[in-house]
């Protein structure tokens, strides 16, 4: 099976491999070494600020000459409640003070959402990476033009179809289809709407069916075999995640690495209880607590992440990871402990056996 195609053709890439965006996780090292080893790396930007944002840029420019992804998350803005954000607040009171900690008098709004952050866009422009995708939604249509304008590929998240015909309406270049088996946070644009929780298999097929666009296969893959097989059904190219989180290029702290390298990575779920959109990670007490009959819903996106991010540092003062967010994949327990460049290579000769 031919690895080369007009996706992998147009943006200069050797292998359809895709390493995940994984805001907090990935690093320009990472990114710059998946790149320099055929793939596509990618940054995840959309926890940092436009100065921290633009200094990651630079030190991956600098650590390669290859193309790579930047991702931003186009979500919108959250609609305040006061009363929602202090039953959560009340909820989680027995763990910040098993703790240590005072429970927080009020959350903040963490993350910009990238349709509203000019710096953030003209910062994109200036340094104008290879790729920019959108995760939750997409940027203003002027966002769009200006970016393709640049020379730069745009790449949108769906998770159903009809994201999928709006991402190819909007002019972007390709789709990540997001199916139900992925770590991190689900690409829906509307937590409203019904979530199908298709899996990556059918999403794929649907899209190539559907969707006149380079359709990147994303959710449980693993390893070559899992690549091929997603090629197989008429993706262009697959994204990983999880298997890149063990690299020792990304940032993961001990906490999430050891998790990930234990049993409990075969239990994952989908969650709201972190930053008040659905994400999958490895079940742990948190969770647990979020999930009680009593509990009320969590904060909206990424207002609850104050509350999640606050607690997470004061447990881990302790040295208690059992609070953390360690996104992953249903298929968690195949992570490999490979160097990235080395971990490329292996995928690649994989889709070739």
């Amino acid at each position: 099976m031919s690895k080369l195609n007009p996706f992998t053709t147009r943006l200069g890439i050797h292998h359809p491999i895709i390493q995940a965006p994984m805001a907090g996780v990935a690093t320009p090292m990472l990114a710059a070494a998946v790149s320099n080893a055929g793939g596509l790396g990618s940054l995840g930007i959309a926890t940092s600020s436009a100065s921290q944002a633009r200094q990651m840029i630079e030190q991956t420019q600098a650590l390669t000459s290859r193309p790579f992804n930047v991702n931003v998350f186009c979500h919108e803005p959250p609609l305040r409640d006061e009363k929602r954000e202090a039953a959560w607040l009340e909820h989680l009171k027995p763990l910040f003070t098993e703790c240590g900690a005072n429970l927080p008098t009020s959350l903040n709004e963490m993350y910009k959402s990238f349709i509203g952050d000019d710096e953030a866009f003209n910062m994109l422009l200036d340094t104008r990476p290879a790729v920019v995708s959108f995760h939750f939604g997409l940027p203003r249509t002027e966002q769009i033009k200006a970016l393709r304008n640049r020379g730069i590929y745009t790449v949108a998240t769906a998770t159903n179809l009809e994201d999928a015909r709006r991402i190819q309406a909007h002019g972007i270049d390709a789709i990540v289809a997001q199916g139900i088996e992925a770590g991190g946070h689900r690409g829906l644009f509307s937590t409203d709407a019904i979530d199908e929780k298709l899996s990556t298999s059918v999403l794929v097929r649907l899209l190539v069916k559907n969707v006149n666009l380079p359709i990147i296969a994303a959710g449980g893959i693993m390893d070559g075999q899992g690549i091929k097989a997603a090629l197989t059904l008429g993706a262009a190219a697959a994204q990983l995640g999880t298997a890149f989180i063990l690299c020792p290029e990304s940032a993961a702290n001990e906490g999430y690495r050891a998790a990930l390298k234990s049993e409990r990575a075969a239990s994952t779920c989908l969650t709201s209880a972190f930053s008040g959109r659905p994400a999958r990670g490895i079940r742990n007490r948190f969770i647990n607590h979020a999930e009680l009959a009593t509990a009320p819903e969590p904060a909206a996106y990424p207002i609850a992440y104050d509350a999640a991010k606050q607690l997470i540092a004061a447990a881990s003062h302790l040295g208690n990871h059992t609070f953390s967010a360690h996104w992953a994949g249903q298929a968690a327990l195949m992570a490999r402990e490979l160097p990235a460049a080395e971990l490329v290579a292996t995928l690649a000769q994989e889709c070739t056996i």
